[in-house]
């Protein structure tokens, strides 16, 4: 029983081995004919699987993906013969691939018009990599393959999907395939670079490049086969220009070398250097006091810049735009691109420095002010500004100082108080200084002034009463009626004691003199005393019953 049962165990192991070796067998067949592509005939379709009858003693299966077009339709029904590629086995079946048939006529296409002389260098995107290198395929469907060796990635797992310039490397007719190499090109870059930066680096001369690429900071141009960046400061002695406003990519430059890198490999180029120095033309040419034309290339809140057109830019200062020394923003009065005359005011070809004027050129406000109006003259003006002081008030072009004490005739207002910016007024000239430029305004002079009106009820000798308002060492100052002020100067206060008065006292005196023009009254009580005594005086002889004599012989009894 025992033997019969080896017997039996026997039996079974031969049929598994046989079974297995008929699988291996089976798999060295299908190796041997993976790179075969032949007329498969679909046979069933179910699922996410087409079964393929490829004459094999199993049927071979394919993804559906392999026969659905971009929009999910099926390109191909059972029954409909197509081209298929063995690619493997699974579970004793053949896996086949109709995109990799395909590809594989595509290869052997490739190869047949293959032509070694040519230069044989195409844009592949890798789609696959294995231990031994990288799967690739062109724009039109061949398969490249692409060795590790000489794929020339120093990192390779973010390359699938990516686009690289590959060059033939060798054709393999007996086993279809076309080996490729990155690498190979890599190398003749760097040598044909290192065979230009011989030729050129020592270049004094000028050469001409083409423009490559602009960035923002600069423009790379091909001298050569070899890149080179010209900086924006490089490009004009106007200083640093915006190179997309002045080239576009494709267009020829000449440029000088002007420095290069050997540990960075940077190649530094300069199209300023390869023109002549404009400064050098003008230094001997162009003097302060000269009038240019220049064009206005660029405004800021400060100033503009205007061109020569020479390659020279020169700079307008807000402050030389214009007389008005209220201007806020120059486009006010200038616009980009606009011609002007100007006047050199400075020039500096060592600091590449050119500075011009325009008001220099237009009438001076102060001398059409001249012409146009005299002192004495009442015109119409807008308040400007408004200072402790006083206010600016604009006549015409020009601003003129209507001080506080000549605003009104009561010392007490101030501009600040009684007027606001925007306010129209009328003022009197009452001063032009030609040597200082400067214009004086009142207001008060277009009334008649206190005093004036004063002296319409009162006259000289007059005797009034007022009230101490201020005690000085020169005098007293008194107010009277009508808001008017007098002065008692120090000579005409008699034998009055002046330490005995103070603020607030009623005071008597007599009027000895009036100024209407400058709102002036003095007041002597001197004067009222020997008034008072001619009128006693008076009396006296009116009556006839004593002389001066008689007087004074009784004050000498």
């Amino acid at each position: 029983m025992a033997e019969v049962n080896k017997n039996v165990r026997n039996d079974i192991n031969s049929d598994i081995d046989l079974e297995e070796d008929f699988a291996a067998m089976f798999e060295e067949s299908i190796k041997a004919e993976e790179s075969t592509v032949c007329d498969g005939v679909i046979v069933n379709i179910k699922d996410d699987e087409v079964f393929v009858d490829v004459r094999k003693k199993s049927e071979g299966v394919m993804n559906i993906s392999e026969i659905t077009s971009n929009d999910g339709s099926l390109q191909y029904k059972i029954g409909d013969t197509i081209k298929v590629a063995v690619t493997g086995s699974r579970n004793g079946r053949p896996i086949v691939s109709h995109r990799k048939a395909l590809r594989k006529e595509k290869v052997k296409a490739f190869i047949d018009n293959y032509d070694e002389n040519a230069e044989n260098i195409y844009d592949v995107k890798i789609i696959s990599k294995n231990k031994g290198g990288f799967v690739a395929v062109s724009d039109d469907g061949v398969e490249f393959f692409m060795p590790k060796s000489q794929s020339g990635f120093k990192e390779t797992n973010q390359v699938i999907n990516k686009t690289f310039k590959v060059k033939v490397l060798k054709i393999d007719k007996a086993e279809q395939s076309i080996i490729v190499s990155r690498k190979k090109l890599i190398d003749e870059d760097r040598r044909k670079r290192k065979e230009v930066i011989a030729s050129i680096v020592d270049n004094t001369d000028i050469i001409e490049g083409t423009i490559k690429k602009i960035t923002t900071y600069g423009m790379f141009v091909d001298v050569g086969g070899i890149d080179g960046l010209v900086h924006y400061s490089e490009i004009s002695y106007k200083g640093p220009v915006n190179p997309n406003t002045l080239y576009k990519e494709g267009d020829k430059v000449d440029v000088k070398i002007i420095k290069y890198d050997n540990e960075k490999k940077h190649l530094s180029l300069s199209i300023k250097a390869a023109t002549p120095d404009p400064w050098d033309e003008i230094k001997d040419g162009l003097e302060v006091g000269d009038t240019i034309k220049v064009i206005v290339s660029n405004i800021e809140p400060y100033g503009a810049f205007v061109d020569l057109g020479n390659d020279i830019e020169g700079f307008l200062h807000i402050s030389e735009i214009s007389w008005d020394k209220n201007i806020k923003n120059p486009k006010d009065f200038i616009k980009e691109g606009e011609e002007l005359d100007v006047e050199v005011i400075e020039i500096d070809a060592n600091d590449r420095r050119l500075r011009v004027s325009l008001k220099n050129l237009l009438p001076k406000p102060f001398d059409e002010f001249a012409s146009k109006f005299k002192e004495g003259d009442i015109v119409k003006g807008v308040v400007t500004t408004l200072t402790n002081f006083g206010a600016f008030v604009r006549v015409g072009a020009l601003e003129g100082l209507l001080h506080n004490e000549d605003s009104s005739w009561d010392r007490n207002d101030k501009c600040k108080d009684t007027l606001k910016s925007g306010d129209e007024i009328d003022v009197k000239i009452i001063k032009i200084d030609d040597k200082n430029q400067k214009i004086s305004l009142s207001q008060k002079d277009l009334k008649d002034s206190p005093v004036s009106e004063y002296s319409k009820r009162h006259s000289v000798g007059d005797i009034v009463t007022g009230t101490i308002r201020d005690i000085k060492d020169f005098g007293i100052f008194v107010s009277l009626e009508g808001n008017v002020d007098a002065l008692i100067r120090k000579e005409d206060v008699g034998s009055v004691d002046v330490e005995t008065l103070k603020v607030g006292d009623t005071i008597e005196a007599a009027i000895a003199f009036i100024d209407e023009k400058k709102n002036r009254i003095r007041l002597s009580i001197r004067r009222l005393a020997r008034q008072k005594e001619r009128e006693v005086l008076n009396e006296i002889n009116d009556d006839g019953k004593m002389t001066l004599g008689d007087i004074i012989k009784e004050q000498l009894a």
